[in-house]
């Protein structure tokens, strides 16, 4: 008899980015290990990008339960667009923020801990509470962020005694944008016990990196099992790479994802080659920041950037493969050398060279140098930088710009779900 497992989850479809992915690729695969996933979520939650492809992949065997939550977005959003570009994780550098959103800031910091969805907590464990003694619920997850979903799993697990595994998609108090929060002193101590509490109190806990794995090592003695994000093959064929040299970001490029050496290489190379300059575009998928706008007029490369917007996730699959060389961007900072994200996963799918720019020791220079998909270089790496781009195009020009990837099965969604399976029937 498959084990039955209760998975909690602020973000499904019709939710789009990169949250929704990680549950909703493992609740498809789960069966095939004999394991029967039941997901709860919000009925009515107030996602900042829509995707409305991805609820073709929701299989009409799945048990997906749904309850009402309380949004203090949509209320702040009656009031003020800023609500908007916060809950998507866009958040000023001080000194450009107006009052409004320093006010904003300061509230969802310190009136809403651990985050703005913690008022579904009592509700959910009400329901929850009767349907897993009802429904013979051998184990949940919870995921997050939003962390206040982990609330949910250790109220659960104080009351039923019921297996719970918690699954950090990121970290949570060294996450970055946890320091733009205006956080009082008892507000950062609030966070650090509620971590301590969550950390300590699950059966298991499953996270995406090996540095996140490293820090919550010295904060627990509970397992702690590293499954990455990864990639779904999508039946998506392309007929031809883009004509043009397109670097493609794919996904908001924030405004600390600001590499200023690489607006650097790509004016002067525009500047030194006239056929770069004829054959060279920056394609920009996604939100991007008010700070990377201004840095690329600074540098006059906005004749030569294509800002495309939002896409749905299957277009972003098909310009991932269609593109000459994938950028990824972390900020350079030791707190994001934890920070995988998961296009990465989708670029190494995508076949195509990866040019990535990141702080020393980060787990994504570790796993593009493991599968030799492409090149990483640190921000103080100008003139290396400049030579691969240079050797890139160089390589387009004559039609061999191609990915020599390695080892990359291990990180498909089924492998991975296999993974998984083993956690939760260990």
């Amino acid at each position: 008899m498959p084990k039955k497992v209760l998975i909690i989850t602020y973000y499904w479809p019709n939710a789009g980015g990169p949250g929704v992915q990680r549950w909703l690729k493992f609740v498809k695969y789960l069966p095939e290990f004999d394991i029967e996933p039941v997901v709860y979520c919000p009925e009515n939650a107030t996602y900042p990008i829509i995707d409305n492809t991805l609820e073709s992949e929701v299989s009409k065997t799945i048990t997906v339960l749904k309850q009402p939550i309380k949004e203090p977005y949509k209320l702040a959003g009656l009031f003020s667009k800023q609500s908007k570009t916060i809950s998507k994780g866009i958040i000023k550098a001080d000194k450009k923020q107006n009052l409004i959103e320093k006010v904003m800031l300061y509230v969802r910091g310190n009136f809403f801990i651990p985050d703005a969805r913690k008022n579904w907590v009592n509700p959910s464990v009400k329901f929850l509470e009767n349907y897993i003694k009802e429904n013979n619920i051998d184990a949940i997850i919870t995921t997050g962020p939003p962390h206040s979903l982990h609330l949910i799993g250790m109220q659960l697990k104080a009351k039923l005694n019921v297996t719970w595994f918690a699954d950090f998609r990121d970290p949570w108090t060294t996450i970055g944008y946890h320091k733009k929060l205006k956080l009082t002193k008892a507000s950062k101590e609030e966070h650090l016990k509620l971590e301590h509490e969550v950390l300590n109190k699950a059966n298991h806990i499953i996270v995406t990196s090996y540095n996140t794995k490293l820090e919550f090592s010295a904060k627990t003695q509970q397992p702690i099992s590293v499954i990455t994000n990864g990639f779904d093959d999508e039946n998506i064929k392309v007929d031809a790479l883009d004509e043009k040299f397109t670097i493609s970001h794919i996904g908001s490029l924030l405004s600390e994802r600001n590499p200023e050496i690489l607006w650097q290489v790509l004016s002067e190379l525009i500047q030194e080659n006239k056929l770069f300059s004829k054959q060279f575009e920056l394609q920009l998928v996604g939100a991007v920041g008010e700070a990377i706008l201004d840095r690329l007029k600074f540098y006059n490369l906005m004749p030569h950037t294509n800002l495309v917007g939002y896409v749905n996730h299957l277009q972003a699959v098909s310009l991932q493969k269609k593109s000459q060389v994938l950028l990824l961007v972390e900020i350079n900072s030791q707190d994001t050398k934890a920070i995988i994200p998961g296009k990465l996963f989708e670029y190494f799918n995508a076949n195509r060279p990866i040019l990535a720019i990141g702080p020393d020791g980060s787990d994504v220079e570790g796993l593009i140098h493991q599968t030799n998909t492409g090149h990483y270089y640190l921000y103080n790496e100008k003139e290396a930088l400049k030579q691969c781009v240079l050797n890139c195009f160089n390589l387009y020009l004559k039609d061999s710009l191609i990915s020599e990837s390695n080892s990359i099965l291990k990180f498909s969604r089924k492998y991975l779900t296999g993974q998984l399976a083993k956690i939760l029937t260990t």
